[in-house]
């Protein structure tokens, strides 16, 4: 079974929380709600799916969600792949929004795995660098030079007046800011830091796609020792109301 959080920000508090589950097993998708979908304030439901404690499933991808997927007659469609680092042949709708987190600029709604152990007991997953665009020109200057393979640090913004636990990106020396980790790991990776090492948790350079949109330009990988009794995505707020 494959499974993605719905986050959801609040423009008013500037607040993210997760507000849904999608899941997709056996030719069926399921959409719950999770419990932060009634903490975070001016929540509302998505269309038709408006109650909150119903467990919804279809044979197609809810259309909220399909909508943000690049449809495979599109021109584009595989240097989209390409700028994901996807294969044509090994992947799925949820896997593409995995990688995407499904952004669209005329809402703040976004999709998140949650990560699990890999075959080596590690925890590891991919995302673009987000905040390129707010960025100075050279530091994105910076971003557009990265070559794969190459190491990236992670800095706290602890006065970042949207999201106390903000994550920066930069490069070895020189340093230079290239970006910030996506919000909703951002307490997640802080966690892993304190309970294994900084230098146990590597950020590295998956591929730079120069002729993409800045939101793909530079797709990451962070890996990390799996800690012992590490639960990702079990507090209050991911919970199902279904």
């Amino acid at each position: 079974m494959k499974a993605l959080f719905v986050a959801w920000q609040d423009l008013k508090t500037r607040r993210w929380a997760p507000v849904g589950r999608l899941t997709h097993e056996d030719g069926v998708y399921s959409f719950v709600y999770t419990r932060g979908a009634t903490e975070i304030p001016n929540f509302r439901p998505f269309g038709v799916m408006a109650d909150l404690h119903k467990a919804y499933k279809s044979e197609a991808l809810f259309p909220i969600f399909a909508n943000r997927v690049l449809a495979k007659n599109r021109p584009e469609y595989q240097i989209y792949l390409k700028w994901l680092g996807l294969s044509e042949s090994g992947y799925d709708a949820l896997d593409e929004l995995a990688r995407t987190g499904g952004l669209r600029a005329t809402d703040s709604l976004e999709l998140f795995p949650c990560p699990e152990p890999t075959s080596g007991k590690n925890y590891e997953v991919y995302f673009f660098c987000r905040g390129l665009r707010h960025l100075h020109a050279e530091n994105q200057e910076r971003a557009r030079q990265l070559k794969s393979g190459e190491r990236l640090y992670l800095m706290q913004d602890l006065q970042n007046t949207h999201d106390s636990m903000a994550l920066l990106m930069r490069t070895s020396e020189p340093i230079t800011l290239v970006g910030y980790a996506p919000r909703y790991y951002s307490a997640e990776f802080t966690q892993l830091i304190k309970v294994t090492s900084a230098e146990q948790v590597e950020v590295t350079v998956e591929q730079v796609n120069n002729d993409a949109p800045i939101q793909y330009r530079v797709l990451c990988k962070l890996v990390s020792p799996w800690p012992t009794n590490f639960s990702p995505c079990t507090t209050r707020e991911f919970e199902s109301l279904a």
